[in-house]
């Protein structure tokens, strides 16, 4: 079992991951139609946006949870 002390890591690696997984399938589906080396362009696209996602949301969501804080009662 993973200790508690790292589910905001945890959790950052899943939703970049799910996310990115997503986002570059539909925008490489979009930019290349119909093609043999989809699956190769999609997985490389992939990796290329979870390196930047990852280590962005570690920074942009506890930012987004002090600013949650602030607009609302």
């Amino acid at each position: 079992m993973i200790p508690k002390r790292f589910s905001n890591l945890l959790f950052g690696l899943i939703v970049s991951a799910v996310m990115t997984l997503v986002v570059s399938g539909i925008s490489t589906f979009n930019n290349i139609e119909k093609s043999e080396q989809f699956y190769f362009l999609w997985i490389n696209s992939w990796v290329k946006s979870w390196v930047v996602a990852f280590p962005l949301i570690l920074v942009v969501s506890p930012l987004t949870k002090i600013i949650i804080l602030r607009i609302t009662k």
